[in-house]
C-alpha cells in the first residue's frame, strides 16, 4: 500500500486505518492491533469517550514496543467523569488543555500523531479552541490537529480560521452527502479526509446485515435490493468490501478510510479486500444511477 499525506504535515498514512471503537475488550484490541501492524496498517483513532479512556488505554497496550510505527489519532471535546454514565459536549480551551494530558497517560506516549475536535458546533468558543490545539502542538504534546465533524459550516469556519490537517467524517457510498459541500472545500485547503463508517455499519460486507435494520436515508426495504445491484457492480459478494473502500477513497481529498473491527475475521476480511486500483469511469458512472445523491440538512 502506498502512503498517503495528511494535510501539510508530515504524516504519511497507509489508506486502510483501523478504527478502535469496536474493541469488545483488551485481549482482542492486542490481537487486532498487532494483526493490523503486520499488514503495514499504521493508523489507530480511538477517543477519550470511548469507554470512558478505556479505549485509548487499550490502544496504548497494544502499541507497546511498537509505537514508533503507527500514526495515534484521538478526539476531545465530550467531557464525562469515570464511572458515571452520559456525557456533556464542552470544548473549553482550559479542557481540551487538561484533557490532552489525560490521553497522553492513557495512550502511553510522549506525543499524540493527530489530535481531533470530537464534534462542534457555530455556537462553540472556536477561538479558544484553536488555540488550544496551537499551544499543544507548539509544547510537541500533538504533531497535528483536525476535526470530527459532519456539519459543512462547522467545516468551513475551521477550514477559514485554523491549521487543521483533517477532517473526520463519515463517507462511503450509502452516505454521500460530504461530496456536495465538503470534499471539494478540504482538498483545496489541503485539508485531508478520514473517512470513517466506510461499510455502513455492516451493509458492505461480504455478510451483509440481515436484522432489519436501514441507513441514513435508505430504509430496511430499500437495502437489501441495493446491496444486490452494488454485489453485481463489484463482481460478486468477496469483492463487494474492495468496492466500498475504493469508492471512498477515491476522491482525491480522502487519505485513509477507518472501517472499524472487533474481531481477527472482520479485519482480515477487510485487510485481503483492499485494492488501490482507482475506480473507473464506467464504475462511477454505474454508482451514480444506483445511489441517492444526498445533502446535509439538519447538520449544518
Amino acid at each position: 500500500m502506498e502512503p498517503r499525506q495528511l494535510g501539510r504535515t508530515t504524516l504519511q498514512v497507509f489508506p486502510v486505518g483501523l478504527g478502535c471503537m469496536s474493541f469488545p475488550d483488551e485481549r482482542t484490541a492486542r490481537e487486532l492491533v498487532q494483526l493490523a501492524l503486520d499488514a503495514g496498517v499504521n493508523f489507530f483513532d480511538t477517543a477519550d469517550l470511548y469507554g470512558q479512556g478505556t479505549n485509548e488505554l487499550w490502544l496504548g497496550n497494544a502499541l507497546k514496543g511498537r509505537r514508533s510505527k503507527a500514526v495515534v489519532a484521538t478526539k476531545v471535546g465530550n467531557r464525562f467523569e469515570p464511572g458515571k454514565p452520559g456525557w456533556s459536549w464542552g470544548p473549553s480551551r482550559e479542557y481540551i488543555l487538561r484533557a490532552a494530558e489525560d490521553s497522553l497517560r492513557r495512550l502511553q506516549t510522549d506525543y499524540i500523531d493527530l489530535y481531533q475536535l470530537h464534534g462542534g458546533t457555530l455556537e462553540d468558543p472556536i477561538d479558544d479552541i484553536i488555540e488550544a490545539f496551537e499551544l499543544l502542538q507548539e509544547k510537541g504534546y500533538i504533531r497535528a490537529y483536525g476535526i470530527s465533524s459532519i456539519r459543512p459550516n462547522v467545516v468551513r469556519e475551521y477550514a477559514r480560521k485554523s491549521r487543521i490537517a483533517t477532517l473526520m467524517s463519515q463517507y462511503g457510498l450509502l452516505d454521500r452527502r460530504p461530496e456536495e459541500e465538503v470534499l471539494d472545500l478540504v482538498h483545496d485547503a489541503s485539508i485531508s479526509v478520514i473517512a470513517r463508517g466506510p461499510l455502513a455499519r455492516g451493509w458492505l460486507t461480504a455478510q451483509g446485515r440481515t436484522d432489519g435494520t436501514g441507513f441514513l436515508d435508505y430504509n430496511a426495504n430499500e437495502l437489501p435490493g441495493l446491496r444486490v445491484q452494488l454485489t453485481e457492480l463489484a463482481g460478486g459478494a468477496d469483492k463487494l468490501t474492495q468496492l466500498a473502500l475504493r469508492y471512498s477513497l477515491d476522491h482525491p481529498a480522502v487519505a485513509v478510510a477507518i472501517p472499524g473491527s472487533s474481531s481477527k475475521k472482520q479485519l482480515m476480511e477487510t485487510l485481503h479486500s483492499w485494492s488501490d486500483a482507482p475506480l473507473r469511469e464506467e464504475e462511477l458512472a454505474q454508482l451514480q444511477v444506483l445511489l441517492k445523491q444526498q445533502r446535509y440538512e439538519q447538520h449544518r
